[in-house]
C-alpha cells in the first residue's frame, strides 16, 4: 500500500465527511467510518474503505479495527477520533443511562479503539493520534454539561496519553474547534427527546418559556466556520513533524482560551452565562 493511511471515526457527515474527502484526494489511504451502515454504504460508493464503527457497541470497535490493520499491514499511520454527539439540557435533568451513553459514545469507545491501534503503532515506532474535542473541552456552558463532561474527559486523557507515548514515537493531538457548521444540533434534539422527560421537570415553565426554543433555534445567531477549517488543523497535526499538543480551530476557540486563563472564574462564569 503506497502512501500514508488514516482511520477516521464519524464519517456520515460533516468535520468527518470533509476530512475524508479531503485527506483521499491529497493521496492518503481514508478509511471512513460511520455509526450507521447505510452511510457506511454511502462512502464506500465514492470509493471509500468504509468500515461500520459505532463507539457504543466494543465488537464494532474491534471488528473496525482488525480490518483496519488487516488491510494496511499493521502500518495504519493515523487515526482521527471525530465521532460524537451531544445530549442537551440541564444536568439535573439527565438521566445517569444518558450520561452513561454519552460517555460511551464521547469517550469510552475512543480509549477502546486506541487500545486496539496502540499496539501496532508502537511496534512500528510510529503514529498520529488526533481527538476532536471543543471550545467546550476549555470552557463549560449550561446546558450542555454532559457533552462537556466528555470534553472535559478527552482533554485530561489526551495530556497524559501524549507524555505517556512520548518514548514510542507515537504524537497525540488536540483539534478543538468551536462553531462548526454540521448537523450536531439535529442530532442533539434527537438526543435530548429520548432521554429528557422535561414535563416532569422542575423547570418545565422555564423549558416552556425558553429553553425549548434554544434547543431548536440555537443562541443568538453568530458566525459558523465551514468543516474545511477543521480539516485544515488536520492536515497541520498530521504532517506536521513536531506537531503541536493543541490546534485551536475558530476565534471563539482562541477567545475562549484566552480567557480561561486571564479571567477569575466568577467573571468566567458570567461571561459564559450570556453566551
Amino acid at each position: 500500500m503506497s502512501g500514508k493511511s488514516i482511520l477516521i471515526t464519524g464519517c456520515s457527515t460533516g468535520i468527518g465527511l470533509d476530512a475524508a474527502r479531503t485527506l483521499k484526494a491529497d493521496g492518503w489511504t481514508v478509511f471512513a467510518s460511520c455509526r450507521a451502515l447505510q452511510d457506511c454504504e454511502q462512502r464506500e460508493a465514492e470509493g471509500f474503505d468504509a468500515p461500520r464503527l459505532d463507539y457504543q457497541d466494543p465488537d464494532s470497535i474491534a471488528h473496525c479495527a482488525s480490518r483496519v490493520l488487516e488491510k494496511t499491514g499493521g502500518s495504519l499511520d493515523a487515526v482521527f477520533h471525530n465521532g460524537a454527539y451531544a445530549l442537551p439540557g440541564p444536568l439535573e435533568d439527565i438521566p445517569a443511562n444518558g450520561m452513561r451513553a454519552q460517555f460511551e459514545a464521547n469517550f469510552l469507545g475512543w480509549h477502546d479503539l486506541n487500545r486496539h491501534l496502540i499496539p501496532a503503532m508502537r511496534t512500528r515506532g510510529e503514529g498520529r493520534i488526533l481527538f476532536n474535542s471543543s471550545v467546550l473541552g476549555l470552557v463549560g456552558m449550561k446546558y450542555r454539561g454532559a457533552y462537556v463532561a466528555t470534553k472535559f474527559a478527552v482533554e485530561g486523557y489526551c495530556d497524559v496519553l501524549r507524555m505517556e507515548m512520548a518514548d514510542t514515537g507515537i504524537k497525540v493531538v488536540l483539534i478543538e474547534p468551536g462553531p462548526i457548521e454540521t448537523d450536531f444540533r439535529k442530532n442533539a434534539i434527537q438526543q435530548f427527546e429520548r432521554w429528557v422527560d422535561w414535563k416532569s421537570s422542575a423547570r418545565r415553565a422555564q423549558y416552556e418559556d425558553s429553553l425549548l426554543d434554544l434547543l431548536h433555534k440555537g443562541g443568538s445567531s453568530g458566525v459558523q466556520w465551514p468543516a474545511s477549517a477543521v480539516t485544515h488543523a488536520v492536515i497541520k497535526a498530521l504532517t506536521a513533524k513536531r506537531p503541536k499538543a493543541r490546534y485551536g480551530v475558530t476565534a471563539p476557540t482562541h477567545v475562549m482560551a484566552l480567557a480561561r486563563r486571564l479571567l477569575p472564574t466568577r467573571a468566567l462564569d458570567w461571561v459564559l452565562s450570556k453566551g
